[in-house]
C-alpha cells in the first residue's frame, strides 16, 4: 500500500490531455488511467482494481478513511486527509499527477463524489457510477455520468419503445448468491477500521448521519431482536394471506439515503411516512389496509415501527396499518393492491409484477404509462396497472445502457460484476454469464 497526501498543484499538459475525447485519450495513452474513489463497504473496488490491472489499465484509488484503506490493499492507494473544502483542488492535482482518463465511484450523491463529478464535467473526464441495481435482484447499476435523479436517460415512454425495438433479446440471466451475514460483517469491519483511524484521517466526515458507534449499537439491538422480529413478520404475512383484505404496500428506504435528501421532496423518512399515512387516512377506501415494510438494511437506530404506530394513531387509522419488520418483499408485493414508493428500486419490482405504482420522488422509472402520474391522493382510488409493453421496453433499455449482472455480497456475484463492468468499460458489451 502506498500512502501519500495528494498535491494540489496542477499540470497544464496533463489537464489538457484529460480534456480530450475518449478515442483521443486511448490513442495517445493506449490503456486508460483509472481513478477509483469510494466504493461500497467491502472488497468490490479491490476486485475491480485487480481486474482493471489485469486488463492493462493503470489504477489508482483514493482512500478517505481507514475502512477504504482496509479493503483496498493494492498498490496505487492515495490517502486523502484534507478537508472537504480543499478536496476539489486536491482532486484536480491527482488527475494531473496521475494523468487520469476515467473516474469510477459508488454512489454519486456523497459529498466528495458530488464535488469530484463537478470537476470531471469541467475537465470532460468520464465518470462511471456504481449503485445498487435499478432492477433487483441479480443486477447492478453501472452508469455513465450519473444515476437515478442524475441519470441522462429520458422519461419519454415512446423513446423507450422505439429504442428497445432495435435491441436484441436479453441474454439468459441467472440468479446470483447473496449473503446478508457477509454484508453485515463487511460493514462492521469497515466501520471499526474507520473509528480506529480517525486520528489519521482527522478531517474525514462520514456521509451517513450517525457516528459508526451509534450505528453499530443500532445493528446490535436489531440483531438481538431478530427472532422476535421474524416471528412478527411471519404472523403478519399469515394474517394478510388468510384475511384476503386488500392492502397497499409502502416499502421504506434508508433514512441516510441521499436519494431521499437530494431527489425527493422529503427531508427524511419520517416526513415521507407522515405524508403517506395522512393521505391514506383521508383518501384510501375504508376496506383497505396499508403495510409499511422496513428496509432490510435499516440499522435500527430509529424505531420505525413505533414511529409508524404513532403516525397511525395521529391520523386515526391505527386499526388499518400494519408494520412488517423483516422478510422477503416479493410475496407481500405480489399480493398488494398497489405500491407507494419514494424512489426505491422496490418500485421496479412491483412494476415487473404488474402492480400499480406511484413514485413520490424523482425516480428513473417514473414514466407516464408505467407509474401513476395523478398524485398520491388520487392513487388510492384509481390504481391503474402499469403498461407492461412500456415497462418491458424500459427494462430492456436499462439493461443495455446501465445494468450489469451480478451482486456485491458473494464471491460469485462479485466476480460476475467485475467481469461485466470491465467488459462494458472497455466497450465490449456484456459477455456471456
Amino acid at each position: 500500500m502506498t500512502s501519500n497526501k495528494p498535491s494540489s498543484s496542477t499540470d497544464n499538459d496533463a489537464l489538457s490531455m484529460a480534456t480530450l475525447s475518449d478515442p483521443a485519450r486511448r490513442k495517445l495513452r493506449g490503456k486508460r488511467s483509472v481513478l477509483l474513489l469510494q466504493g461500497l463497504m467491502g472488497p468490490l473496488f479491490r476486485h475491480l482494481g485487480q481486474g482493471l490491472l489485469k486488463a492493462g489499465h493503470r489504477v489508482h484509488k483514493v482512500n478517505f478513511n481507514g475502512g477504504d484503506r482496509l479493503f483496498w490493499r493494492l498498490p496505487g492507494g492515495i490517502d486523502y486527509r484534507g478537508t472537504l473544502k480543499d478536496w476539489p483542488k486536491a482532486f484536480e492535482g491527482i488527475i494531473a499527477d496521475k494523468q487520469i482518463t476515467d473516474v469510477i465511484l459508488f454512489g454519486d450523491c456523497r459529498d466528495h463524489h458530488m464535488l469530484a463529478t463537478k470537476v470531471c464535467r469541467e475537465l470532460r473526464i468520464p465518470v462511471h457510477v456504481f449503485e445498487e441495481g435499478y432492477i433487483r435482484p441479480d443486477w447492478v447499476t453501472f452508469e455513465r455520468d450519473g444515476v437515478n435523479g442524475h441519470s441522462a436517460l429520458p422519461r419519454d415512454p415512446q423513446w423507450y419503445l422505439e429504442t428497445a425495438a432495435a435491441l436484441p433479446p436479453v441474454p439468459p440471466h441467472s440468479q446470483v448468491p447473496s449473503s446478508f451475514r457477509r454484508r453485515a460483517t463487511e460493514g462492521l469491519l469497515y466501520n471499526v477500521a474507520d473509528v480506529l483511524t480517525r486520528w489519521h484521517y482527522s478531517n474525514w466526515n462520514n456521509h451517513r448521519p450517525w457516528h459508526p458507534v451509534v450505528e453499530g449499537m443500532g445493528w446490535w439491538r436489531k440483531l438481538r431482536r431478530s427472532k422476535e422480529r421474524n416471528a412478527e413478520a411471519a404472523a403478519l404475512m399469515e394474517r394478510l394471506d388468510t384475511a384476503g383484505q386488500p392492502y397497499f404496500l409502502f416499502p421504506l428506504q434508508l433514512d441516510s439515503d441521499a436519494q431521499i435528501r437530494l431527489h425527493s421532496p422529503f427531508a427524511g423518512i419520517a416526513e415521507a411516512l407522515k405524508v403517506v399515512v395522512s393521505s391514506f387516512a383521508a383518501h384510501a377506501p375504508a376496506d383497505t389496509r396499508l403495510v409499511v415494510k422496513e428496509h432490510p438494511l435499516d440499522n435500527g437506530v430509529r424505531d420505525w415501527q413505533q414511529i409508524t404506530t404513532d403516525m397511525a394513531v395521529r391520523f386515526g387509522v391505527e386499526d388499518r396499518i400494519d408494520y412488517l419488520p423483516s422478510g422477503d418483499i416479493v410475496p407481500v408485493a405480489r399480493q398488494s393492491r398497489g405500491m407507494v414508493t419514494i424512489n426505491s428500486t422496490s418500485g421496479t419490482l412491483g412494476l415487473s409484477m404488474g402492480i400499480p405504482t406511484v413514485a413520490l420522488g424523482i425516480a428513473i422509472y417514473d414514466i407516464a404509462g408505467v407509474c401513476y402520474q395523478g398524485g398520491l391522493d388520487a392513487f388510492w382510488q384509481e390504481i391503474p396497472p402499469p403498461d407492461q409493453q412500456v415497462y418491458a421496453a424500459f427494462r430492456r433499455v436499462l439493461i443495455e445502457h446501465c445494468l450489469i449482472p451480478g451482486g456485491f455480497f458473494s464471491k460469485t456475484a462479485l466476480d460476475l460484476v467485475v467481469r461485466h463492468a470491465i467488459a462494458r468499460f472497455d466497450g465490449n458489451g456484456l459477455p456471456p454469464e
